[in-house]
């Protein structure tokens, strides 16, 4: 009780600017579930007409909202799952190996991390139509994985340092191989890096935007993302409440990951970052 007492001028900021995104999102709610009169905030009225969405398409040029939903789904997914196998890899080589480059391969990791991705659109729209890759949801899931990676190689290999050698040292010394040691021994270590990388991979492709608006604008690979975007595309005959209605639908299932897996997302920042 003392620690919280002594903590509340930060929660009490904290609160303060928080506010402003509680009540958005309060507003949002209520304006999904209700009618008001023109030029009116109060409702006077519960419907569930803004949810129509769900079982009738709004505009015959446009893919269905389940359809689209499976294809935001099967975007967020196969990113996470690559860039975590591909990290939990390439992270160990990093951590355990000497090889040749390798100082320059980590200044790499962070450079690409941190460079802009609207700089690199051009350059991937010309090589997804150069590949036949344009405008279908396997072109922008490889570029949406490899602009991931970076940031995961570099999470996985600082939880690997944190993982000492005598560890696996014991385990070959033992007669185990290379892989069964990092199989059984390393890998059960790096468990919260492994949960973190593949919870924020998928988050991040859930909510991506810019690269399937740009790289797949067809229907056919849709996402939810660009789905709302497109509903407000007339801005004289929008109807916001039916865009709050399917911004909530987008929303919750980043609320219910972020509500399950709290304690695994704050982990990300335990493996430390040891060159």
């Amino acid at each position: 009780m003392r620690h919280n007492f002594r903590n509340w001028p930060v929660l009490a900021v904290l609160s303060v600017f928080s506010l402003p995104l509680v009540i958005m999102f309060a507003f949002q709610i209520m304006d999904s579930f209700t009618t008001k009169a023109p030029g009116s905030l109060v409702p006077n009225g519960f419907t569930i007409e803004h949810f129509r969405f769900l079982w009738s398409n709004l505009d015959t040029g446009r893919a269905g909202i389940w359809q689209v939903t499976l294809n935001t789904f099967i975007f967020a997914t196969s990113t996470a799952t690559v860039v975590t196998l591909i990290s939990l890899t390439s992270g160990y080589a990093l951590s355990r190996l000497n090889f040749p480059a390798r100082g320059f391969f980590l200044a790499g990791l962070i450079v690409l991390h941190a460079f802009p991705t609207v700089t690199l659109i051009i350059a991937i729209f010309l090589i997804l139509q150069l590949l036949g890759l344009y405008d279908t949801l396997i072109g922008v899931i490889i570029v949406k994985t490899a602009l991931e990676l970076p940031f995961g190689i570099w999470i996985m290999k600082g939880f690997y340092d944190t993982v000492p050698w005598e560890i696996e040292m014991a385990g070959v010394q033992d007669g185990a191989s290379r892989f069964r040691v990092w199989w059984q021994l390393v890998l059960p270590q790096v468990q919260p890096g492994l949960a973190a990388i593949l919870i924020f991979s998928f988050l991040s492709g859930w909510s991506e935007f810019v690269l399937p608006l740009v790289l797949a604008p067809g229907s056919d690979a849709q996402v939810l993302a660009t789905y709302m975007q497109a509903l407000i595309l007339d801005d004289t005959k929008a109807d916001f409440d039916l865009f709050k209605a399917v911004g909530l639908f987008y929303a919750m299932p980043v609320v219910v990951i972020y509500i399950v897996f709290q304690n695994k997302l704050m982990n990300i920042y335990g493996g430390g970052t040891k060159g």
